[in-house]
């Protein structure tokens, strides 16, 4: 049976027992602060679990795209070196809101398992909660009175709370659960030792391949459990373990899902796969694993960065790159050559990919590209490091060294320690240790952010958006909580009826009013949390219990909501003029500006800028009326709809239609009523990004007035400068040419003066312990000169130290050259004798060759001591 077969059999069974099929979440989270990536099926039913929204049917099941990396399930180290362990998972759920429970989810589970799959009932065991009196919570009876229906008692084992207890995280939905195991140890095994003694603990061959959980309280930021409105189900079967068993394997990489891929890769390396726990075996798994993380989130969206989620996926595809640049010997780009075999592989699953293919190919060869070069700079420095460690008769690299390894240029430890390891050396593995241990207790220290639990007023939890048709309404708030942030309080609102809009879709959140009585609160922001529209104020109102008056600050919103409808009509300006290909890839919309990324792969030109511009003011000209209706997504994609990769969208879909023929989006943000309300439209910045990613800045409305003015403002000042020219251009092409020529003779004038000043310091040579030395303070204009004046001076020495110095526009400016046979004389190196003698000296820093090195300081007063201090070193 193929994965695709055993995908599909899952869905249809859930169907026939009237589950609502849904399509899989983006992997790349958006609303939810607690999370970066959709790290279980649960997540995008989050909302339905604790009650912010209903779900047009209680039943439901799909196949999830999920991705662990980081945080509570960081299983990244893992991947590769096991059999079982992955990045990105798919994870195939049912799910009751509120429905069916414990009888129903046991029953179908096994009759999936053993009747559908024909699974050996004799290789199964399950698990169930044995209670935890500490936290007051019972044995789960009755899943373990539903499971003796249908298997013998002696395999149904009690589970503690670390495995029959699943939590989102430190606080959310959460319950108890029963878990299935299967043993695919051999007959022979089984008889030896008794399945049953393996489960849960960390046998490769029994594992846990579905987990049933039933979701009824909710955890509290102090560690209480509180009751659910209603009871759920939530259950994950990982696909690839089920693939394993199904399909008789000994490891999830021997799998249809990923034999693909390692077949891709043996082609393009040259390299064979032979399934051990060699470094060049566990490289292929890692690149049939991390492949498909990188592959799918940068579909849905997310862009390799420094920060946030872009930087866990940058750091899986530097990962991948090392494993194949170090142990397949292949220096150059393998995952993009690999994506379209991926692409073709889940084209009918996850079909984003596969229409985004030339796309996200790009993204990732420049990655690849960028990474590479800077694994050679790492290689050179490392062999700078070991030299240093020889030199001082060590054998233990500093762990310092190893960390900027690590943290600069993409050295895991284990690369290090092998490189170190050919050369006779070790790595000071504490060290290390510590420096990687404070960097992540900087890291959490600057995006820590306290959140008290709720208080709760009044139990009103859908709150009721009416800010598509008003600004002001009279509300009360429902709930509010404290949150902490780098040691500033704040606080947190939620309100039964909101015209604030929640940043989303690119749009930011509304701010304004909060009018209590007598007291106005300013509301900073208005985000999402999951479905939850929040309120954020800086200081709570004396009585928050009475009715409030919130009111969105109407000139913000207009100018906001301005831009945004610019930003549709940018997008179908942008499709008309450079091609189809062009795909949103970010959005920011403001009251002062937009900001919007898309897909295209070159500079847009400035006669097809003007394009974009002329069309965009064309279809404000003609006042266009913007027409918003809600229709089924299946008809609004009909009419036209662009949907956006890594959105989900619901059945019912509210359209954004600027003219049916030009502009036609799913979109949840505000808009003006007609295209004329923008008045004018202006470009000001267009550039790069990303790897096939272009970014445009612009303006509308009166922004855009105030942008033309400054314009014409400064083009004014211009033409007085130049005595009011008749041609600008030419005035300024003229001036441009009187500087050039003027720069040569300067040019010309300062060789001759280094000219000069070279033969000066010629005869100045003194000896210092057979060693030619010329130091020198000297009238140079710039650091530049210094450094050129140095090379001059080297082709008349031999056996020479020579030191530099010179005040530039009151800074100290060095630059310090000895000879190579010096160098190892005396073991001097010009980095060194900057670091270590004169950027203290001169307040501070430079560097260059072993041979030669500048250095630059804010203290220009001691330049003599600092070439005495030089000279002392010989």
């Amino acid at each position: 049976m193929t994965s695709a077969e055993i995908r599909k059999q899952f869905i249809d069974f859930f169907a026939s027992k009237n589950h609502q099929v849904v399509p899989s979440a983006p992997i790349v989270v958006k609303n939810d602060p607690t999370l970066l990536f959709t790290n279980a099926g649960m997540n995008q039913f989050k909302d339905f679990f604790l009650g912010y929204k209903k779900p047009d049917n209680p039943r439901i099941a799909d196949t999830q795209k999920c991705l662990r990396v980081s945080g509570k399930h960081n299983d990244l180290e893992e991947v590769g070196v096991d059999t079982y362990h992955h990045t990105m998972f798919e994870m195939l759920g049912n799910w009751s809101f509120g429905d069916y429970f414990k009888a129903e989810a046991i029953a179908w589970s096994w009759e999936l398992l053993t009747e559908v799959y024909k699974l050996d009932k004799d290789r199964l065991y399950v698990s169930v909660f044995e209670g935890n009196e500490a936290e007051n919570l019972p044995k789960d009876d009755e899943a373990y009175t539903e499971w003796k229906k249908v298997i013998a008692e002696d395999r149904i084992l009690m589970g503690n709370k670390k495995d029959n207890f699943w939590e989102m995280g430190d606080t959310g939905p959460c319950g108890p659960c029963t878990e299935i195991h299967v043993d695919m140890r051999s007959e022979e095994e089984r008889r030896l030792i008794d399945g049953k003694t393996l489960v849960n603990n960390d046998h490769p061959q029994v594992i846990e391949i579905w987990n049933n959980v039933f979701i009824q309280f909710n955890r509290l930021k102090d560690g209480s459990l509180e009751p659910l409105p209603a009871k759920h189900v939530d259950t994950g079967m990982g696909l690839e373990r089920l693939v394993r068993v199904l399909q008789g394997k000994q490891s999830n990489y021997d799998t249809d899902l990923f034999t693909g891929t390692i077949k891709a890769t043996e082609e393009i390396t040259n390299q064979e796969y032979t399934n051990t726990d060699s470094k060049k075996d566990i490289a292929f798994r890692v690149i049939a694993d991390h492949i498909r993380a990188i592959a799918f989130t940068i579909a849905d969206g997310q862009l390799p960065s420094n920060t946030g989620a872009g930087y866990v996926i940058r750091r899986i595809l530097r990962r991948a790159a090392r494993y194949y640049y170090s142990y397949l010997d292949y220096k150059q780009p393998l995952l993009s050559q690999l994506m379209p075999v991926l692409a073709k592989q889940f084209q009918f699953v996850f079909p984003e990919l596969n229409s985004q293919i030339e796309f996200v190919v790009k993204v990732v060869r420049e990655e690849e590209d960028a990474f590479l070069r800077t694994l050679d700079k790492g290689l050179k420095k490392i062999d700078d490091i070991i030299r240093e460690t020889k030199t001082v008769n060590s054998e233990l690299i500093n762990g310092k060294a190893a960390f900027e390894l690590f943290d600069t240029y993409g050295f895991p430890i284990d690369l290090t320690r092998l490189i170190a390891s050919e050369t006779g050396l070790q790595v000071d593995e504490a060290s290390f240790e510590t420096e990687m241990q404070q960097q992540k207790t900087r890291s959490r220290s600057a995006t820590a952010i306290d959140t008290e639990d709720w208080i709760v007023l009044d139990d009103y939890s859908l709150t009721d958006f009416i800010g598509y048709d008003s600004l002001e309404v009279k509300t009360k708030v429902v709930k509010y909580r404290k949150v902490k942030s780098k040691g500033k309080e704040a606080y947190q609102l939620v309100l039964e009826a909101t015209p604030f809009y929640a940043e989303s879709g690119g749009q930011v959140g509304d701010k304004g009013q909060l009018i209590f009585a007598e007291q106005q609160i300013e509301v900073v922001d208005t985000k999402k949390e999951n479905n939850l529209i929040i309120h954020f104020i800086e200081t709570l109102p004396t009585e928050i219990n009475g009715g409030v008056i919130a009111r969105v600050h109407r000139s913000i919103r207009i100018n906001t909501q301005a831009n945004h409808s610019a930003t549709h009509l940018l997008h179908a300006a942008l499709r008309n003029v450079l091609g189809t290909h062009v795909a949103q890839k970010g959005s920011l919309v403001n009251a002062d500006h937009l900001r919007f990324d898309f897909s295209h792969f070159s500079k847009v030109s400035t006669e097809e800028i003007e394009k974009i511009e002329d069309l965009v003011n064309e279809k404000i000209r003609q006042n266009i009326p913007v027409v918003i209706r809600e229709m089924p997504k299946e008809e609004a994609v009909e009419l036209g709809a662009m949907a956006l990769f890594g959105e989900k969208y619901g059945d019912i879909v509210r359209v954004v239609i600027m003219d049916p023929g030009y502009s036609v989006e799913l979109c949840g943000g505000t808009h003006v009523g007609s295209t004329g309300e923008l008045g004018f439209f202006k470009i000001k910045s267009e550039s790069a990004v990303a790897a096939g990613v272009r970014r445009i800045e612009a303006v509308s409305g009166k922004a855009a007035e105030e942008y033309i003015q400054e314009t014409f403002t400064n083009l004014h000042q211009v033409k007085e400068l130049l005595k009011n020219p008749k041609d600008v251009t030419k005035a300024l092409e003229a001036l441009q040419s009187e500087n050039a020529e003027l720069r040569k003779k300067l040019e010309s004038l300062e060789t001759k003066s280094l000219s000069v000043l070279k033969g000066a310091l010629l005869n100045k040579v003194t000896q210092h312990n057979g060693v030619d030395f010329i130091g020198e303070v000297v009238e140079v204009p710039s650091g530049d000169a210094l450094k050129k004046l140095c090379i001059d001076l080297k082709a008349g020495l031999t056996n020479y130290l020579v030191v530099l110095a010179a005040n530039v526009e009151g800074k100290a400016s060095i630059a310090v050259m000895l000879d190579e046979t010096i160098s190892t004389e005396k073991n001097l190196e010009a980095p060194k004798i900057i670091k270590e003698h004169i950027a203290p000296m001169i307040k501070g820093g430079g560097g260059g060759q072993k041979t030669l090195a500048t250095a630059g300081g804010q203290d220009a007063s001691n330049l003599k001591g600092v070439i005495e201090k030089v000279k002392s070193l010989l």
